[in-house]
């Protein structure tokens, strides 16, 4: 099976007609119409039936189409891909985001670069650490940028920042007049909970030391959902200061002796090649803000 066959059988799937199919592909009709029955011959059936309006696709011809159509379309993609690398039109990267990560100081990094380098084109997927670095060893991602402890035996590993954690909470909430918040008056607050927080067992554990325990009134794995929440005056949220957007409707708070903290980093996977560009990336991600 050959490219310029797909193109063909395409080509007359959506003309209708063998005619009109030739001239839009630029071919004459008797080199379109053996190119279709060599394509028959190799699935072993007709792909259209004739008729005095054109021609209709058999059952076999309405079977292999959507996959013939996805074999041009990828093959399209891939080659325009390639040309973009070859010509330097662009130089992507990927980079995975853990879910919870704050976006502030990742998305200032980026727009650093490309202004920079206004020829980088940077692909962001957001997922948890434990779909993303499957990926990453796959080749899907040149970093992912996680808070989760992994194998330095698997992964080179960058640091980017430490961050602490804080209580964010609208500013008409009767805890915004506090500097900080001990863990016993956070144990009788209504709490937005994020059950994929890494620091949420630490927490709750530091919390039933001290014989607390924290409610939560609504739980979220969507950090927007529950800043929303937080700004309607529902109960406190605890996050990573780059996950905390800077607006007069929210307020953060500290935690009354204690800190909660974690280490943000970039991975790479060890046996994939690291490009410039991605140094680069991870360099501006660990640069603290201006």
């Amino acid at each position: 099976m050959e490219m310029h066959q797909i193109r063909y059988f395409l080509a007359v799937c959506e003309h209708r007609n063998f005619t009109h199919a030739a001239s839009a592909s630029n071919v004459s009709q008797p080199s379109l119409t053996t190119a279709i029955k060599k394509l028959e011959d190799e699935l072993g059936g007709d792909l259209f039936v004739r008729d005095r309006s054109g021609c209709r696709l058999t059952a076999l011809g309405k079977l292999v189409q959507p996959r013939l159509q996805k074999v041009h379309d990828e093959t399209l993609q891939a080659k325009a891909e390639a040309v973009r690398h070859t010509r330097l039109e662009r130089v992507p990267i990927s980079v995975g985001v853990g879910e919870t990560i704050g976006h502030n100081r990742i998305s200032a990094a980026m727009e650093r670069i490309r202004a920079r380098l206004p020829l980088v084109e940077i692909e962001l997927i957001v997922d948890s650490s434990s779909a993303l670095l499957p990926r990453l060893r796959d080749g899907d991602f040149d970093i992912v940028v996680t808070a989760e402890q992994v194998s330095e035996d698997l992964y080179r590993i960058d640091h980017l920042y430490d961050e602490t954690y804080r209580v964010v909470i609208s500013n008409s909430h009767p805890l915004s007049e506090f500097e900080a918040v001990s863990l016993s008056t956070l144990a009788k607050t209504t709490m937005l909970d994020r059950p994929n927080c890494e620091m949420r067992d630490a927490l709750h554990s530091t919390c039933a030391d001290h014989g607390h325990e924290l409610y939560a009134a609504y739980r979220s794995n969507r950090v927007d959902w529950l800043l929303e929440l937080a700004r309607q005056g529902s109960g406190a949220v605890i996050l990573p200061e780059t996950a905390i957007p800077s607006e007069k409707g929210l307020v953060s708070i500290s935690f009354d002796g204690m800190e909660i903290s974690r280490t943000v980093s970039a991975v790479r996977y060890r046996h994939q090649s690291s490009r410039s560009e991605t140094n680069d990336l991870i360099r501006e991600i660990a640069r603290l803000p201006a």
